[in-house]
């Protein structure tokens, strides 16, 4: 019998002193024989029978009383092989209990060989421990005491002194943790005992603390069963689905606890740390150790042997250190005592030279510091901002589900266990490579999410993270920025508020909701599109207790739908398109709320609330728009003034929508499927041309033309019926959401659900889902309520619905009207604050259609009255303004009204009397609405304008001594009203004859206003805010009387001269911001309207100095606009504005002809070309810098102003070349004609004159030198260039042969050409600047404007109601979209995300239905330009020259106009504005 080499533990447990055993030992009693002799075998009953007996008397001896002599001839036997690999299944059962009982009396040595002890224990291990599988199995009872006794006793440790016992010890790991993990093989589905997993864990757990070493066989098994957490693995088993997750949405698929293998496996190495730690040490070693040093020296040896790029570790490589990456991860959650060999490997990979490896090595560790195992992060929340009650409102506890596998658990903190790892793994912020620093960012973003695991973070520390997460946000590289916004998709609000908002609100710069924000205008579509759905569903959940009045939640959170809708200036078709979808689907759900209506009692659709509800919490159909309309004003209540004016002309922009989508309808059924009796060709062109524009409003053009074709052809009607049930006036919300949801359901069953893409936007585009009838009642009564503050709201969205829907004001307008004439003031009573508001909806609904207005029944007479006492006491002024323009719109009785209001106003008027200030406004309307009825009365109006208020002396006050009041004093308020009186009589007089009377001394003082600074009295006592306002009202009105809503120029403009027109241009730079901006809002609206001649778009390039970057920005961004629409009707009006800009700049009080100062006033022509400049009409531009060298001003005649023209034509030619070499443009001359305006230049006296200025360089040679690096400079802060399609990159890819080139540029060679004479009648008038197309151009047949995308402006409540009498004011044909506003600027300019800039809107043209000829559809777009013809001449190289620009009528050697420019740095940019003194 073979003893053990060694003390083992069952030694331990079992070893008492031997003599004492003797004195009291039991023999065996046990003599039957247990093997047969040959021929003569023991029956199979008889066996069973003994070896039950000799089991029973074995277990109830105890190891201190057996006599082992007895027990040798039996353990022998039962050693045999007759025994031992017997067939019969209980034979064995029984021996091996026998066998395990022999080990536990003859403890610690065991009486067998080493032959014999490996026979019993291959019975063991496979066949006896394999059958615990099956707990229904007749001798499972014996199964258990096998095992039970081998765990107690110890005895299999026996196995590891036998020679080649890993085979043993893995068959039995590998047996152990199948019967675990696999299914009961139990026919009536019996579990496996508990017991089973606690001794196979007790076995395995001797096995792994007393063999000296064990196989990477064993360890592999142990690990494996961590696989059970990894989907990627699991996946991988799949049958044809190699290498694919298991699928999320799966989830209720999954256990909802760890199965035995993974907690047996689990334990083993929780209860052999240090054994474990080596054992897995050397596990990864041969994955992770092996990678980094062999796949690196096959990369060397490949560089070595070959010059191609090293090929890298293999695919089999990269997924075999994949899934022991994320085993690691597993194995932190469950064991993190086995991973302190692996954490110094780890922190070795994130140095590494391999990508692969450092990604991994980073991921692993934040999702490690995280408590993230290897079945990732938790599923994405819920954040649902249709429901009701919002989640905002519910618990703060998170509302996920606890999950084993995915739920973050981290059993230590780690950056204390390990903080080198956890130091170098924070460096990864800073990797060179953008693939790490998104799995950096994917890494803090839910290790922030997880709270380090559950573990906590200390605030400092967490700070630190929040701060660098949030520059991740503004990484220059997209992927960046991509994971740290999916990263934040993983917060629920909870942490979005309590973790990501102590970093700072949305409002904040620089914080990580700020720069969230920021995304919705990223340049890549993935990035806004992915940060614009995660920002609408935040302020979705949060609207709820935003309207519950959370200061907290509307401090961080109520910035995100101005955020949203300020990306509208972006003008990018993909990013329009996702605010559409976000408006509708998150930030205003369709179906929220998501509760549908108790039963009508009436049987109508609008109802009252029933106040005997019999128990029933149900809503009614209007209580359920009402809380529609809370969700509405709370919005649109929270955005700043230009979201506001987005998301108002989205909403305006539906009627015209509507129609043209009626067109679309219509057509459709013409076309009826392709099968048409009459007109198919007509009916075809016009739905291509239909289709070809809706196309142009959708990001894909070529998929949205295909998508509308199939739904052209499909030929459903009842598709057409439901979209024109979206658009009707009619349709309550209902019917609207009913139908956009029928629609959606019969395309998704069609046979082309594909075009519901398409359809959807389109769709939302023109559906009365926000100004719909049902709302209207509910946004009346918060009007009256002010329920939570959205009275002013109420108002304002009121005001809109009336002017862009009166058809669905139409009618509620009784309601209203009965609300105001409730309301009315009397000379003693005032009116209630908010019926101005009312007012002015009623005043914008009677112009539209005035006879729809309650005011000429026979029950009228109380609301008349009422509109009369508005009139003549309503509070503010401006009621009496809205109250005329309802009488004079609607009253059938206007005249006699008037004459009433007229008297009242007139009679006994005094400066501070009762009520003046109302007098005041009301005599500003009746004399524009009403020039007839104030006729007689002319002088009386003038007088009480001029004498009775202008005149007197300015009250003084503190306020006044300041440079600005928000709030205008009375005082101020009357003169405003003052003006207006004299204003509107020039505007409203009616006579041909005699308006130069009037006109003359109105213009004296304004244009005095102007000039002095705002000062107007003699005296120059005049208040410092008082002259602010004063001049900037005097500038508004100079504009407004310049206006015209016909087109032609207005007959006042010429009183404007050239002189005073300079003045006026010098508002805009104005010391005063609130001046600046103030004018150029007013200008930039009118000109968007088409309202004002083309010279007042030069006054917007003299803000190249603005210190308000908000305005200086949105400016460009405007005029980027207006050229791109002026480009597509082929008209060159910004192009030939440069010559008056040339002009301004001469008569500009600080220009000087010293090399500083023109540097200084180069910066507004690089102003100009940064806004205006493409490669289409950069040759004009150059051609215009070009003319002016060829006439003398005509202002202020003088020999200084004829050369203050002169070098400024010279510097604008040299700045254009040095734009257009920077550019990487190439210009050829320009081939049209040109008339400059004659109101400012006057022609040159003689042919030798001209070519005496044409031939003289007006600039120093050292002035061009430095004025490339401004060039450079101002190309530089364009973000993004913007053009019609034919702009090409700033820098060029170059060769190695262009670089060697490049030292043998050639010297440019340009000469100004003579000028032509032509007889002095040639030159153009003020009336057709800017409006000359190239004589080869086509001209445009109508005078309708095309539907170019455009930033018109909405009309203010004075300009919108200043129309004449009986006449409606034109409707603006251009979609009404708000002023732009600037990009969000990052901190370094070169390592700033690629954003959109925000530039001029994309061309969205009207569909026309008229045909277009083939030729035309062929022609190429040009911005008014006529492209050079090919000739045979070879073109100069783009080494040599990149411009060609040919001098006409040169004669002899061409003269220089400069020498090359050198490079140098670009300086710093200034901040200068007119320094003028005033007053």
């Amino acid at each position: 019998m073979a003893t053990r080499s060694r003390r083992s533990a069952a030694t331990e447990a079992v070893e008492e002193d031997e003599e004492p055993q003797q004195e009291g030992s039991r023999k065996l009693r046990f003599k039957q024989p247990l093997t047969g002799k040959p021929g003569k075998p023991i029956s199979v009953g008889d066996l069973l029978t003994r070896l039950k007996a000799l089991c029973d008397e074995l277990r109830g001896l105890e190891q201190e009383e057996a006599d082992r002599e007895s027990l040798a001839p039996v353990a022998k036997e039962l050693a045999s092989q007759s025994l031992v690999q017997h067939k019969d299944g209980g034979v064995r059962a029984w021996t091996a209990c026998c066998l395990v009982d022999m080990f536990r009396l003859c403890a610690p040595d065991a009486p067998y060989t080493a032959t014999q002890l490996k026979d019993i224990f291959t019975l063991i291990i496979s066949k006896i421990i394999p059958l615990l599988a099956d707990p229904s199995h007749p001798y499972n009872g014996q199964h258990m005491y096998v095992l039970r006794c081998l765990a107690e006793v110890k005895s299999i440790v026996l196995v590891t002194d036998l020679p080649s016992s890993s085979t043993l010890i893995l068959t039995l790991f590998t047996t152990c943790f199948d019967v675990l993990s696999g299914p009961s093989k139990a026919e009536n589905g019996e579990e496996l005992s508990k017991n089973v997993e606690h001794h196979m864990t007790e076995i395995l757990r001797i096995l792994v603390d007393e063999a000296q070493t064990l196989a990477p066989e064993v360890v592999d098994v142990i690990v494996a069963q961590f696989l059970w957490a990894d989907p990627i693995t699991l996946g991988s088993n799949t049958k044809g689905k190699k290498g694919v997750a298991v699928d999320s949405k799966q989830s209720t698929l999954r256990r909802k606890e760890a199965p035995p293998a993974y907690n047996m496996a689990k334990n083993i190495c929780n209860a052999c740390p240090d054994k474990m730690a080596r054992l897995i040490g050397n596990y990864f070693s041969s994955v992770i150790v092996d990678f980094t040093s062999g796949g690196g020296a096959k990369q060397r040896l490949d560089a070595d042997d070959s010059d191609d790029e090293a090929t890298g570790p293999s695919e089999e490589d990269i997924n075999d250190a994949g899934k022991a990456h994320r085993l690691l991860r597993e194995l932190w959650r469950c064991a993190s005592g086995v991973l302190q060999d692996i954490i110094p490997h780890l922190q070795e990979e994130l140095g590494t030279e391999n990508i692969q490896l450092r990604q991994l090595a980073t991921e692993t560790l934040g999702d490690m510091i995280s408590g993230i195992g290897a079945a990732g992060p938790p599923s994405v929340p819920d954040l649902n901002p249709a429901a009701y009650p919002s989640q905002s409102l519910v618990s703060s506890e998170s509302n996920r589900a606890y999950d084993f596998l995915t739920t973050p658990t981290s059993p230590n903190s780690f950056p204390s266990q390990y903080p080198a790892a956890y130091h170098s793994f924070l460096q990864r912020k800073h990797d060179k490579s953008p693939i790490i620093r998104a799995a950096w960012a994917t890494g803090v973003g839910r290790i922030l999410m997880t709270s380090a695991g559950g573990v906590g973070l200390d605030p400092e520390e967490e700070q630190k993270l929040l701060q660098s997460f949030s520059d991740s946000l503004i990484d220059s590289d997209e992927r960046v920025r991509l994971a740290a916004v999916r990263a934040i998709a993983h917060f629920d609000f909870h942490d979005i508020v309590t973790k990501l908002g102590s970093n700072g609100s949305m409002s904040q710069a620089g914080s990580i909701l700020s720069n969230l924000a920021d995304r919705v205008k990223d340049k890549k579509n993935v990035i806004h599109s992915e940060s614009m759905k995660l920002l609408g569903r935040i302020w979705g959940v949060a609207a709820g207790a935003i309207a519950e009045d959370n200061v907290h939640i509307t401090t961080l959170l109520g910035p995100i739908p101005t955020k949203i809708l300020d990306a509208c200036y972006v003008n990018d078709r993909e990013i329009d398109l996702h605010i559409d979808l976000t408006l509708f689907e998150s930030l205003l759900p369709l179906g929220y709320p998501p509760l549908k209506p108790k039963p009508a009692t009436n049987g109508a659709s609008q109802v009252v609330k029933d106040s005997q509800t019999n128990g029933d919490q149900g809503y009614t159909e209007a209580e359920l728009d009402k809380l529609r309309v809370e969700r509405q004003l709370v919005l649109v209540g929270g955005l700043e003034e230009k979201a506001r004016k987005a998301f108002f002309a989205k909403q305006g922009n539906q009627v015209r929508g509507a129609q043209f989508m009626e067109g679309l309808l219509k057509l459709c059924e013409e076309f009826n499927g392709g099968v048409m009796d009459k007109g198919e060709k007509e009916i075809k062109v016009k739905l291509e041309q239909v289709i070809a524009y809706y196309s142009t409003t959708l990001p894909d053009s070529t998929r949205a033309a295909d998508d509308l074709w199939k739904f052209v052809k499909a030929h459903d009607r009842r598709n057409y019926q439901l979209i024109r049930f979206c658009m009707a006036a009619e349709s309550d919300y209902r019917k609207v959401f009913r139908s956009i949801k029928e629609l959606r359901k019969r395309i998704e069953d069609s046979t082309t659900p594909t075009i519901l893409e398409t359809l959807t936007p389109l769709l939302y585009r023109v559906s009365l889902l926000c100004y719909n009838k049902s709302h209207v009642p509910g946004i009346i009564e918060y009007s009256r309520t002010d329920d939570g503050g959205l009275g002013a709201t109420a108002h304002e969205v009121l005001k809109e619905i009336s002017t862009k829907h009166p058809k669905v004001f139409s009618t509620h307008v009784k309601d209203l009207c009965k609300a105001l004439e409730s309301e009315a003031p009397t000379l003693e009573t005032p009116n209630a604050p908010g019926a101005v508001e009312d007012l002015k909806a009623c005043a914008s609904f009677a112009k539209k259609f005035p006879t729809d207005l309650p005011i000429n029944s026979k029950d009228s007479r109380k609301l008349v009255q009422a509109f009369l006492n508005f009139a003549l006491y309503g509070t503010p002024p401006k009621a009496a303004k809205h109250a005329i323009t309802i009488i004079m719109s609607s009253d059938n009785k206007k005249e006699m009204h008037a004459k009433e209001i007229l008297t009242k106003s007139i009679k006994n008027y005094e400066y501070d009397g009762d009520h003046s200030l109302t007098k005041l406004a009301a005599l500003s309307q009746l004399v524009l609405l009403g020039p007839k009825e104030c006729e007689d009365d002319a002088d009386a109006l003038v007088d009480i304008a001029v004498q009775g208020v202008l005149l007197k002396a300015h009250a003084t006050s503190e306020e006044a001594e300041q440079e600005w009041m928000d709030t205008p004093d009375d005082d101020m308020v009357a003169r405003t009203w003052a003006l207006k009186i004299l204003v509107n009589r020039l505007r409203s007089y009616s006579s041909e004859k005699g308006y130069e009377e009037v006109a003359a001394p109105i213009y004296k003082v304004l244009n005095k206003m102007v000039k002095e600074g705002g000062e107007a009295s003699k005296k120059g006592k005049t208040p410092l805010a008082h002259k602010n306002l004063q001049r900037l009202l005097a500038a508004s009105f100079l504009l407004k009387l310049s206006c015209s809503s016909s087109g032609a120029p207005s007959r006042y403009d010429r009183y404007l001269t050239p002189a005073d027109f300079n003045e006026l241009a010098l508002v805009a730079q104005d010391p005063c911001a609130q001046v600046r901006k103030g004018f150029t809002t007013k200008l930039t609206k009118y000109l968007g309207q088409g309202k004002l001649p083309a010279r007042f778009y030069t006054i917007l390039f003299l803000l190249a100095f603005e210190p308000d970057s908000m305005l200086k920005e949105g400016s460009i961004t405007w005029i980027r606009s207006r050229r791109a629409g002026f480009a597509a009707k082929k008209e060159t009006v910004m192009e030939t504005t440069f010559a008056r800009l040339l002009s301004i700049l001469a008569h500009h009080p600080d220009f000087a002809t010293d090399d500083e100062s023109l540097k200084l006033t180069s910066q507004y022509i690089l102003f100009y070309l940064k806004s205006v400049a493409t490669q289409d009409n950069l040759s004009l531009i150059y051609h215009v810098a070009q003319r002016v060298k060829g006439v003398a001003d005509g202002i202020k005649p003088s020999t200084t102003s004829d050369e203050n023209l002169y070098v400024l034509s010279d510097l604008a030619q040299a700045l254009i070349r040095l734009w257009e070499e920077q550019s990487g443009w190439t210009m050829q001359s320009w081939p049209g004609k040109l008339k400059l305006p004659a109101g400012i230049f006057r022609p040159l006296e003689s042919h030798d004159r001209a070519q005496e200025i044409a031939d003289k360089v007006w600039i120093d040679e050292d002035l061009t030198e430095q004025l490339e690096p401004l060039v450079r400079a101002a190309l530089r802060s364009k973000k993004r260039k913007v053009t019609e399609g034919a702009e090409k990159s700033r820098k060029k890819p170059r060769d190695d042969k262009a670089i060697k080139k490049e030292k043998v540029k050639a010297e440019r060679v340009i000469k100004t050409p003579k000028k032509k004479k032509r007889k002095s009648g040639e030159e153009d008038d003020d009336k057709e600047d800017g409006r000359t197309l190239a004589s080869s151009e086509p001209r445009r047949k109508s005078d309708r404007r095309s539907n170019v995308k455009s930033y018109v402006e909405v009309s203010s409540d004075e300009e919108a109601e200043d129309t004449k009498a009986g006449a409606q004011e034109e409707e603006e044909s251009e979609a009404e979209t708000p002023e732009p506003e600037q990009d969000v600027e990052m901190a370094d300019a070169d390592e700033q995300p690629d954003e959109v800039e925000e530039s001029e809107p994309e061309l969205e043209p009207e569909p026309t239905l008229q045909r277009r000829s083939a030729k035309a559809k062929r022609g190429k777009k040009t911005n008014g330009v006529k492209p050079s013809p090919k000739t045979d001449s070879k073109q100069p190289s783009s080494q040599e020259r990149k411009t060609t620009l040919p001098a006409r009528g040169a004669r002899g050697k061409a003269k220089v106009n400069g020498n090359a420019l050198s490079s140098s740095p670009a300086p710093n940019g200034t901040v200068r504005r007119s320094g003028r003194a005033r007053g």
